[in-house]
C-alpha cells in the first residue's frame, strides 16, 4: 500500500511547528534581558581584603594590587571636597596600576606625575577626585577597565599637560566625569579622549574643557542609563584662565572642533 504525500502538515508536526515562533521569542526575550542586565551596571569585583594607609604610597614601574582594597586613615582626608587632602597613590612617570579597588574615604584618590596608566581600577566612592593628572605636554595617561561611582563633583582631574584617554569604564552617580582645569596657575592644551564608557545617572557632564587653550574631547561608544529627560551634558565648553578665578562657560554641545561626536556616538537606555 502505498501513501500519497498531498502537501498536508501531520498533525504531530503541526503543533510543533505552531510552538516554534513562542520558544524562539522566549529565548530571544531572555538574551536580550540578560544582555541589557549586564550592559546597564558594571560587576564590581569584590576586594580580597582592605587596608588602611596613613601616608602617600609611591608606585614605580607596573604593580598589580589583586584586587586588595585600599582606604585613607590617619589625617590623609575625609574624602570630602576639601582641598588639602592628600593622594593614597602617587604614581612615578610611566607607571601602571592593576586591580585595584579604593574605598572610602578615598581622600585624593591617585596622582600621575607623568603618564600613566590605570587597568581596572575601582573606586567605591570617590573622595575629592578619583585620580589626577599632573604630566607635561607630552604626557599619555590611560585609564582602561574599572569604574567609579558617588563621585560629589569630579571623577578624573586633568591639571598638567597632554593626552587622557578613558575606555571601557562605567561610572554612575557622578558630577564630571572628566575637567581640564579651568584656572590652574600653569596651563596647558589637553586632549581627552572617552570611549566605551557606559553612564548611569544622575550626572552633571562627561567632559569640561578650555576652548581657549584648545583642548579637545573626542566621544565614541558612550551608553546613558537612566536618563531618559537627557539632563546629562555631554561636552561643556570653558574659557580658562591661570589667576584661580571661575573658569566662564561658553557652551554645551559638539561642535565638530573642540566636542567632537555625533548623536550615533551617544546611545540613550
Amino acid at each position: 500500500m502505498s501513501t500519497r504525500d498531498n502537501g498536508a502538515t501531520p498533525r504531530h508536526r503541526r503543533w510543533q511547528l505552531a510552538l516554534l515562533p513562542l520558544v524562539t521569542a522566549g529565548l530571544v526575550a531572555t538574551g536580550l534581558a540578560a544582555t541589557q542586565t549586564g550592559a546597564q551596571a558594571a560587576t564590581w569585583p569584590t576586594p580580597k581584603s582592605t587596608t588602611t594607609v596613613t601616608s602617600t604610597q609611591s608606585v614605580s614601574g607596573t604593580k598589580d594590587f589583586g584586587l586588595v582594597r585600599y582606604k585613607a586613615g590617619g589625617a590623609m582626608g575625609d574624602g570630602g571636597q576639601s582641598e588639602s587632602q592628600k593622594p593614597l597613590f602617587e604614581l612615578a612617570d610611566g607607571a601602571v596600576v592593576k586591580n585595584l579597588i579604593i574605598g572610602s574615604p578615598a581622600a585624593d584618590g591617585i596622582h600621575c606625575k607623568g603618564s600613566c596608566t590605570l587597568v581596572n581600577v575601582w573606586w567605591e566612592d570617590v573622595g575629592e577626585d578619583a585620580a589626577t593628572f599632573k604630566g607635561g605636554s607630552s604626557a599619555n595617561y590611560t585609564v582602561d577597565g574599572g569604574g567609579a561611582r558617588s563621585a560629589s563633583d569630579k571623577v578624573f582631574q586633568h591639571n598638567g599637560g597632554g593626552t587622557l584617554t578613558i575606555k571601557n569604564f562605567d561610572v554612575s552617580n557622578f558630577g564630571k566625569l572628566y575637567r581640564s582645569c579651568g584656572n590652574c596657575s600653569t596651563q596647558y592644551k589637553r586632549m581627552v579622549v572617552i570611549q566605551n564608557v557606559t553612564v548611569t545617572a544622575p550626572g552633571s557632564a562627561l567632559a569640561g574643557i578650555n576652548t581657549n587653550y584648545g583642548d579637545t574631547a573626542t566621544f565614541s561608544g558612550i551608553t546613558i542609563y537612566g536618563d531618559s529627560s537627557r539632563k546629562i551634558s555631554i561636552c561643556d565648553r570653558y574659557t580658562g584662565n591661570n589667576s584661580g578665578k571661575e573658569p566662564v562657560k561658553t557652551g554645551s554641545g559638539a561642535d565638530g572642533t573642540y566636542c567632537k561626536y555625533t548623536s550615533s556616538n551617544i546611545v540613550y537606555k
